[in-house]
């Protein structure tokens, strides 16, 4: 049974969806672009079965509550704070840490920033950030996979292309590998007015200010074979930058869509990660 509930914060409320007891082992788990938190609704679900306290958050901008207009409001910083500001409100002083594409990107920060916080780190598609940082620079393949982002920070006239004849490129980007009646919410969702400006905020807020390191914390990292956005240099990489446990698992067949496409092997993986700590 998901329950869908709401997270006050200093930044405004989030609203998530979770699952097992209150008690449970705590789980948080972030969505990425352009998503929203029940991409996880099998992951959260099987986890609450399990006895663990999952929990998924619609992040800063996919939540209503919290859509701060500027895009200097979405840099890494204010998205590893709402982590830790949630964390704080639902009383975890310690948690397993899970996120796809842009979630897992602020998970890769949270865990370099806040390492005591964590007691696991998974990952799905998204590389180390240094990793893929290098990648861009000395990889074409990766710098042509990911010239997108530098487009869409550029103007908004991105919003109007995605959301024209019935949101049609923004139904595209997910190959057909999402079930319909998801793309169809997450299409709902980005309708709203705002709402695709702030998610698409997230790429304009600009580059971190620091540097992040290498990760210390237990991680899983799941790459798959067809992912358009991250190839297969930066993925590699990737284990280079973690010192504690690490294990990559790569799904071979499956698009950039992992926990939508290939939920069952995902959430095993998770589990069997969360099972070995």
């Amino acid at each position: 049974m998901i329950d869908h509930i709401s997270i006050p914060t200093e930044a405004g409320s989030f609203d998530a969806i979770a699952a097992g007891p209150e008690d449970g082992r705590p789980v948080l788990l972030l969505h990425g672009f352009p998503e929203a938190a029940v991409e996880w609704e099998h992951q959260v679900a099987t986890l609450g079965v399990l006895g663990y306290r999952a929990v998924a958050p619609d992040q800063r901008g996919y939540s209503p509550g919290v859509r701060p207009e500027q895009a200097t409001d979405y840099s890494i910083d204010h998205l590893v704070g709402d982590v830790v500001a949630i964390a704080d409100k639902l009383g975890w002083k310690e948690f397993d840490l899970v996120g796809h594409d842009w979630g897992g990107a602020v998970a890769w920060w949270t865990a370099d920033a806040h390492p005591d916080r964590l007691r696991s780190l998974a990952v799905v598609s998204t590389p180390h950030p240094a990793a893929l940082a290098e990648a861009m620079k000395t990889d074409e393949d990766q710098h042509l996979r990911t010239r997108y982002m530098t487009e869409w920070r550029q103007t908004r006239v991105t919003e109007r292309r995605m959301l024209e004849n019935d949101a049609r490129a923004l139904r595209d980007m997910f190959e057909r590998r999402v079930p319909l009646h998801k793309i169809e919410d997450y299409v709902q969702r980005l309708s709203e007015p705002g709402a695709l400006t702030a998610a698409l905020n997230w790429y304009r807020a600009g580059r971190p200010g620091g540097k992040i390191g290498k990760i210390s914390v237990p991680t899983l990292y799941i790459w798959s074979t067809e992912d358009v956005s991250f190839g297969s240099a930066a993925a590699l990489d990737t284990a280079n930058w973690v010192t504690g446990p690490f294990r990559f698992e790569m799904l071979e067949d499956v698009t950039h869509w992992v926990p939508e496409e290939a939920p069952e092997a995902v959430t095993s993986l998770i589990v069997e990660h969360l099972d070995a700590r």
